[in-house]
């Protein structure tokens, strides 16, 4: 792989990553999640994980790297989802 491919798979990485950080964020400091989609996140988490297996296949650090903290983060966002879908905000 060049070296421009890999700095371009790294940069990909990051935008699409981090772009969950301020979900997290929010949801963690407001608890609300009744915007969220249950059945969304549960099916991106599970393909998250797919793309991170898939890239260990590959042995892609790019793939590896975006996909294990991107699983992370989707999977804050869905067990915030579990543990506060209940509670009302008001």
């Amino acid at each position: 792989m060049t070296e421009l491919t890999e700095s371009l798979g790294f940069f990909a990485a990051f935008c699409t990553t981090f772009a969950f950080v301020p979900q997290v964020i929010h949801t963690l400091r407001t608890r609300d999640v009744s915007g969220i989609s249950l059945g969304m996140y549960g099916i991106f988490t599970l393909g998250v994980l797919a793309w991170f297996c898939y890239g260990l296949l590959l042995g892609s650090l790019p793939i590896i790297a975006a996909n294990a903290c991107t699983f992370a983060l989707a999977a804050c966002v869905l067990y915030l989802k579990f543990r506060h879908r209940h509670d009302a905000k008001g």
